[in-house]
């Protein structure tokens, strides 16, 4: 592959926002960033207007895209079909998100993914299980007649999974201390979320090994005065991340900017789409777990009324963060694409713009619209998603 050079946007290396500079792409690598002044006058260089150049989104937290839902079709074709949604809107890494189901649902899905990654699906990064360890209180939209607590034999068959990154978001309720110390020696993920637990339980386990907590102030036990819950421990501990969604409709945008001024210790909040079949497809209605969701205005909801994941994805939330809540560019961008890199440690193959790293870039135009996309330093087209209307621009 040729090597080349992109000029004329500020570069967001996942660190720092870089002015006046160059990225250096050879063979599908970051070879490094230069002054602009100091290219090599041989070199071909892409010149673009404005905006700003950054590392591809990454995104933890997708159950479905492109009129597909994960757990109605756990398999590779499914996991591809996701991605290629999500990549329209420039998503180059995300966690196919499989929720709470049956057992054979979810290790399919697992499977999938497995063979996903083994035959190098664009965009295909990992695998979240989102369930069926959680408190039937907090389900939200899950199924609760699989919502069930964690044997020792589950703990076995998870650490047995030899897909990476492999991020399980668990209840409190439903998993013990010592069960989530096992599963993190085994390089799995633990977050916390659909709980009702209380500060000490979350403290407890994050001691234990938890490292997240899953979309902030939904589905968990809320701050109080005396009862600071699952929110409360999430804002008071300095070493887990925290994930949140960010499409107005889930979080009210008092208590997002409430988050990012509590939260302890360096930023370690992560957006994240939660996104289902709708996100790059036309469909208004879809099924879930047997009961029908239907996309009104950028909301999905079950017929009671319930909310059943996002219609956004993880360019919606860039924006919105910028435009609603007020965040710097380059704040909001390290929010999709650093720290979510960083909870997983894949730090050298996605969300950063260093040498050595995969050169899977987006660049934003000046008005936060997506305007090009590389991956592995190879542009990608994508009519479909291009054509369709994100939910908050």
């Amino acid at each position: 592959m040729a090597r080349f050079a992109i000029s004329g946007p500020d570069i967001f290396d996942g660190v720092r926002t870089r002015r006046n500079a160059a990225l250096i792409v050879k063979d599908g690598m970051v070879e490094g960033i230069a002054e602009s002044v100091d290219l090599d006058p041989d070199l071909p260089v892409e010149r673009l207007d404005g905006g700003t150049l950054a590392p591809g989104f990454v995104d933890i937290q997708v159950n479905g895209g492109g009129g597909v839902l994960l757990n109605d079709r756990p398999d590779v074709e499914g996991v591809r079909a996701i991605c290629e949604a999500h990549l329209g809107f420039g998503t180059t890494s995300l966690l196919p998100t499989v929720i709470t189901d049956r057992e054979e649902v979810t290790f399919a899905a697992i499977e999938g993914v497995r063979t996903a990654l083994a035959r190098h699906v664009p965009g295909c990064g990992g695998i979240h299980v989102e369930g069926p360890f959680i408190a039937l209180k907090r389900k939200g939209a899950h199924d609760p007649a699989c919502v069930r607590v964690m044997t020792d034999e589950d703990v076995a068959k998870l650490c047995a999974v030899d897909v990476r990154p492999f991020l399980i978001t668990v209840a409190t309720e439903s998993v013990t201390p010592e069960q989530i110390a096992t599963l993190s020696r085994a390089g799995i993920h633990v977050s916390i979320g659909h709980c009702d637990g209380s500060y000490d339980d979350v403290m407890a386990a994050i001691s234990a090994g938890a490292s997240c907590v899953t979309h902030l102030f939904n589905a968990m036990s809320q701050l109080g005065h005396r009862t600071p819950g699952v929110a409360g421990a999430a804002l008071d501990s300095p070493d887990v991340w925290a994930s949140i969604i960010a499409d107005g409709h889930h979080v009210h945008p008092a208590m997002v900017e409430l988050a990012l001024r509590a939260k302890k210790g360096e930023n370690r909040m992560i957006a994240i789409s939660d996104a289902m079949p709708t996100v790059g497809s036309e469909g208004q209605v879809f099924e879930l777990g047997g009961r029908r969701a239907t996309r009104n205005g950028g909301k999905l909801t079950l017929d009671d009324g319930t909310l059943a994941g996002c219609d956004i994805s993880m360019l919606d939330a860039v924006t919105y963060l910028v435009r609603t809540i007020g965040l710097s560019l380059e704040e909001a961008l390290r929010m999709a694409t650093a720290n979510p890199s960083r909870l997983l440690r894949r730090e050298a193959d996605r969300g950063f713009l260093k040498a050595g790293s995969p050169a899977d870039l987006v660049w934003l135009r000046d008005d936060l619209s997506l305007g090009r996309l590389w991956l592995h330093g190879r542009e990608r087209r994508n009519e479909k998603t291009a054509r369709l209307a994100p939910a908050h621009r």
